[in-house]
C-alpha cells in the first residue's frame, strides 16, 4: 500500500468530518479528528471571546501538531479532519478581525505557529471543501450541536472569504477542490467513489477543476 498523508480543509459543516470518515472506511485509511469534548478551553472562549481567544489558538496549535506528526509518520496512508494551517491562516485572523483577538497576541501566535509548522511533514494533498454559506448554515441547524447555534450567516461567509484567499497563495501540496452543496457522499456510493477517483488522479498529478455532481 502506498503511503499517503492527506488533509481536509473547509469551513464549519463543509463535510470534513462525514469525508474523513467514510475515505479511512473505504480505503482503509488511519484517520483523526477535530477535538471538541476533549478541548479545555472551549466552553471558556465560547464564554468570553477576547479573554480566552488566544489561549484555544494555542491548544489548537499543539493539539493539530501532534496530529499532524503522529499521522504523517504512519507507515500506512492517512487522512485528517481539519488542517493545522487553518487556525492560522483563517480562525485566528477572523478572531482579529472582530475584535476578539489582540494584534499584540496574534503576532506572537503567528510566531509560533511558524516555527511549529516549519518542522512538520508536508501533506501530500489538501481537500478543500466548499458550499455556500446558507447550506453550510441549514447543516449546522440540523445537527444541533449547542456551542453552534450562534453562528451566523454573516459568520460563515467571513470565514469564506478568508478560506478563498487562504488557497489563492497555498502551494505546500495538491489541492483538490470540491463542491459539497452538490455530492452526497455519504448516501450516495456514486459520488464517493467519484471523489475516490479525484484523489487518486490528483495525487498521481493530474491537473483538473474544481468538481460537483453538476
Amino acid at each position: 500500500m502506498t503511503k499517503r498523508f492527506v488533509l481536509v480543509a473547509g469551513n464549519i459543516s463543509s463535510g470534513k468530518t462525514s469525508l474523513t470518515e467514510r475515505l479511512g472506511q473505504r480505503l482503509g485509511w488511519a484517520t483523526a479528528y477535530e477535538s471538541v469534548a476533549e478541548n479545555p478551553y472551549l466552553s471558556d472562549f465560547y464564554g468570553n471571546m477576547k479573554d480566552w481567544s488566544f489561549f484555544l489558538q494555542i491548544y489548537f496549535l499543539g493539539h493539530r501538531a501532534e496530529q499532524h506528526l503522529a499521522l504523517a509518520g504512519l507507515d500506512e496512508p492517512a487522512i485528517i479532519d481539519r488542517s493545522i494551517y487553518e487556525d492560522a491562516e483563517i480562525f485566528a485572523r477572523v478572531l482579529v478581525r472582530l475584535g476578539n483577538m489582540t494584534e499584540r497576541d496574534y503576532q506572537t501566535y503567528r510566531k509560533l505557529f511558524h516555527i511549529v509548522v516549519g518542522r512538520l511533514p508536508v501533506p501530500d494533498l489538501l481537500i478543500y471543501l466548499r458550499a455556500p454559506a446558507d447550506v453550510l448554515l441549514e447543516r449546522i441547524k440540523k445537527r444541533g450541536r449547542k456551542m453552534e447555534m450562534g453562528i451566523t450567516g454573516d459568520y460563515l461567509i467571513l470565514l469564506d472569504e478568508f478560506y478563498e484567499t487562504w488557497m489563492e497563495n497555498f502551494d505546500l501540496c495538491p489541492v483538490l477542490k470540491i463542491r459539497t452543496d452538490d455530492l452526497d457522499f455519504v448516501h450516495q456510493s456514486q459520488h464517493m467513489q467519484t471523489i475516490i477517483s479525484r484523489i487518486n488522479d490528483k495525487l498521481a498529478g493530474k491537473e483538473e477543476i474544481e468538481f460537483s455532481d453538476n
